[in-house]
């Protein structure tokens, strides 16, 4: 499995439209930060979980010139908004582009989007095939997801795991039933928002705990704001197995 962090940040992104703080000012690009998507190549397939704002200019940089299914964590804008630009794939492929997500979500973006699924199919829109999931297994395009359920406030969120990986953002409480689901995995990745408590993501300090419980090989951070810090800062108070991702990392397993 090759895992590539597609984008980091949070729903603004980072640096924050006219924020002069130090890390928005920063030159390192660890500190410029997309909003928060996954790539996943996994036996030859090619799986993105979530399409944001940003979604036509990271699969652009990362050169993705193949995509087998989008697969959604929840509605939100940052994680659903460039939905639209899955049309160059349905041109490329001569295919409905598969979406994995909760019948709420399916819901959520037949709204947002629905020029999409309307009765009159105006030529060129994107050609989709959709697939509701729960909290059960499910496969995508022959790869084995299991859903992990999380909550992003009082809003049901989904993280995935895929063989020994995991993938949770958005989140600010697991349950021990559901943590259980992503003991065991070899590479983490998990939200943390900043230093300070938020009423919907994990601190730095909650996500660190949660951790050195689960004890990965190794964990990276995401959906990291501005007010977390500079990258460098961040890497060199954090346990060694524990990293603060960036934009365009990959992840080998």
């Amino acid at each position: 499995m090759k895992i590539t962090l597609l984008g980091t940040g949070t729903s603004q992104g980072v640096p924050v439209i006219g924020c002069t703080c130090e890390v928005c000012r920063s030159v390192d690009y660890r500190d410029k930060r997309l909003r928060v998507s996954v790539h996943l190549e996994v036996d030859g397939k090619s799986i993105i979980i979530d399409s944001g704002p940003d979604f036509r200019q990271q699969v652009l940089r990362e050169r993705i010139t193949k995509l087998d299914a989008l697969v959604f964590t929840h509605e939100h804008k940052d994680h659903t908004a460039g939905l639209d630009d899955i049309r160059a794939y349905n041109f490329l492929q001569r295919k409905d582009m598969p979406l994995f997500a909760e019948e709420r979500v399916l819901n959520q973006l037949k709204q947002e989007f629905s020029y999409i699924f309307s009765d009159y199919k105006y030529p060129g829109i994107p050609q989709v095939q959709l697939h509701p999931i729960t909290n059960t297994p499910f496969e995508v395009e022959g790869i084995l997801f299991t859903p992990i359920r999380v909550m992003h406030y009082k809003l049901p969120v989904f993280g995935f795991r895929i063989g020994d990986f995991s993938y949770i953002t958005d989140v600010n409480f697991i349950s021990e039933e559901e943590l259980d689901k992503v003991r065991g995995s070899k590479v983490i990745v998990l939200d943390a928002l900043r230093h300070e408590p938020h009423i919907s993501h994990f601190s730095l300090q909650e996500a660190v705990e949660i951790l050195q419980e689960l004890k990965p090989e190794k964990a990276y951070l995401t959906h990291i704001s501005h007010l977390m810090g500079l990258h460098r800062e961040v890497e060199e108070m954090l346990p060694d197995f524990i990293h603060p991702g960036y934009d365009g990392q990959q992840i080998e397993l």
